[in-house]
């Protein structure tokens, strides 16, 4: 998941030991899809603990009952549920996890990361997933683009006469930030410091009025992109930007809103830019007289990377979309981040190649794995500019799955008609709210709850919500705090964040040694389920959700408004 930008829309151990933890771990986790579900849970309660599985070896393979296709003589919704639930009981996070252990290989050899732009680790990930969807029958296509790769070379300083700011805690580089170093006086533009804090600083010119020239910006979060406050910065001459976050609601309650934030301006600027927490921001703000020093050391040029695209032939109808991004950040091998949702899709192509098999879907299913999204979800906005717009507008929905496996989860479902009014949030096209209740249907049917996940535009959704195509998927959430009734609804440990390793080197599936504390009492609450930084009950289950969506929308979209006919790409 591309850390926050903007409202609107950024060596362990060796190989044969790993293998080792995750086969133990698997064995005594289950598919639930193989096994009897509970009808409902009562409310209020945390998620059933997923059943040990038969004691045979995780390399064992897992033996799949034959796939049924739907009944000729029902309707189109009853084939499409019949569909859903053939497909859901071939999926299994035996086949989940088997993908992991690959992609933490991939970057065990490629120094520790996946990440789109230098190295072998996305490269890698793309020939692992290219190779398993050919073997099963599709037609993959790799899509190579270019884009604006950017480096933070040494790490960010930031001081204030003698005093020392940390990051990420403090401040974090905001990417594509210029490199050099300033010391100067720090100017506030616009600032609101009065609650609610509804900011629009930095967005108009006319904020830069009188801003005096070699000054340090400091801007506040809010209302438009940061690459439009800075550039308008850089245009009044400032020497560097800080940008402050916003401070909506409370600390409390919205952490999101206060703590210092990563963040992408999506192309290279000449200035230093860094964002700071609201304490930071405010502290600066009320200083007549603040001087800082910030020293960056940044390259930023074109690289190539690619995305991957599968379809079976002979496909035909409308177009369901199906995704994850495949690429993680600079800093691990993102196994959650997203190596979670790009190996629950794989495992649901391959099994759906299977079901296409047995009966022919009504509708075409396409399933992409995105590159550079870390690097502000470009891959999926390229996918959508070389389509043509009747191209476009043949895809029927797209489904987006982005981090399912975090590990003290909340199970999210994007909130298609933005009920839930979270900030930074918008109602997704036609159709979305349709899909969200599919979900959510979904959850409640297995005796679990979920929360409204708010299309805030951190993943890739985001590119083809913005060409009006109907939008749904879910998550489990990422550097937010779990509260106490999230605890209630979920279990889990209140007071640590979704997801302690987000953006960081120990999102693997090794046990982390990061974050000590957290993870003990995450391994206190999850035991064995937990496998390094995955969660098995999460990814388990909304695996599960992939297929029976899968199965439903290749076969029925009546409820799903807008669909048309789908040229191949």
């Amino acid at each position: 998941m591309v850390a926050r930008s903007q409202p609107r829309f950024l060596r362990v151990m060796a190989a044969l030991a790993l293998t080792g933890l995750v086969g133990l771990a698997a064995n005594q986790m289950t598919a639930a899809a193989d096994q009897p579900r509970p009808a409902r849970e009562p409310a209020g309660e945390a998620p059933a603990a997923v059943r040990p599985a038969p004691q045979a070896p995780a390399t064992t393979p897992v033996r799949r009952p034959a796939v049924r296709a739907p009944g000729a003589d029902r309707g189109a919704a009853e084939r499409g549920l019949s569909a859903g639930r053939a497909l859901a009981a071939q999926v299994t996070v035996d086949g989940v996890l088997s993908h992991l252990r690959a992609f933490q290989n991939v970057a065990d050899s490629s120094g520790h990361t996946r990440m789109s732009g230098p190295g072998q680790g996305y490269p890698r990930s793309v020939a692992y997933v290219g190779k398993q969807l050919r073997g099963a029958g599709y037609r993959v296509t790799r899509q190579r683009f270019d884009y604006p790769y950017f480096e933070e070379r040494h790490p960010t300083t930031f001081q204030r006469g003698a005093k020392t700011y940390r990051s990420p805690g403090d401040f974090q580089i905001l990417s594509y930030a210029g490199s050099g170093t300033v010391e100067a006086p720090v100017v506030a533009v616009d600032v609101d410091l009065r609650p609610p804090r509804h900011s629009t600083s930095g967005c108009e010119t006319a904020d830069f009025a009188h801003f005096p020239r070699g000054s340090v910006a400091l801007l506040q979060r809010g209302t438009c992109e940061f690459r439009e406050k800075v550039r308008n910065a850089i245009a009044a001459h400032a020497s560097a930007v800080i940008i402050f976050n916003q401070g909506t609601g409370t600390p409390a309650k919205n952490k999101d809103q206060f703590d210092a934030f990563g963040g992408t301006l999506q192309s290279a600027v000449t200035v230093p830019a860094i964002s700071v927490s609201y304490a930071v921001g405010a502290e600066l703000a009320k200083s007549a007289r603040a001087r800082v020093r910030i020293t960056t050391d940044t390259v930023a040029q074109s690289r190539t990377t690619e995305n991957l695209i599968a379809e079976l032939p002979r496909s035909g109808g409308r177009t369901v979309m199906v995704g994850a991004h495949l690429d993680s950040v600079p800093e691990g091998p993102g196994i959650n981040d997203n190596g979670s949702g790009s190996a629950a899709v794989l495992e649901v192509a391959l099994r759906y190649a299977e079901l296409a098999r047995s009966a022919r879907p009504a509708n075409s299913v396409r399933f992409a794995w995105w590159g550079a999204e870390e690097f502000g979800l470009l891959g999926s906005a390229h996918y959508l500019e070389k389509l043509t717009a009747a191209q476009r507008r043949a895809i029927a929905l797209y489904l987006n799955f982005d981090m399912i496996a975090s590990p003290n989860y909340n199970l999210g479902v994007y909130d298609g008609d933005d009920s839930a009014k979270q900030t930074g949030a918008s109602r997704g096209p036609a159709g979305s709210a349709r899909i969200e209740k599919f979900f959510r249907e979904f959850l409640a049917d297995r005796g679990q709850k979920s929360t409204p996940s708010g299309l805030d535009g951190r993943s890739d959704y985001a590119s083809f919500a913005d060409r009006g195509i109907p939008v749904g998927g879910m998550d489990t959430g990422a550097e937010g705090t779990k509260t106490a009734a999230e605890v209630a609804k979920f279990g889990g440990v209140s007071g640590v964040d979704y997801d302690p390793c987000y953006h960081q080197a120990c999102d693997a599936l090794t046990p982390p040694t990061a974050h000590p504390e957290a993870y003990r009492k995450l391994r206190k609450a999850y035991g064995s389920r937990l496998v390094g930084n995955v969660n098995v009950v999460p990814l388990d289950l909304i695996s599960d959700a992939i297929a029976t969506a899968v199965g439903r929308y290749a076969y029925d979209l009546s409820d799903v408004a807008g669909a048309s006919s789908s040229p191949a790409p």
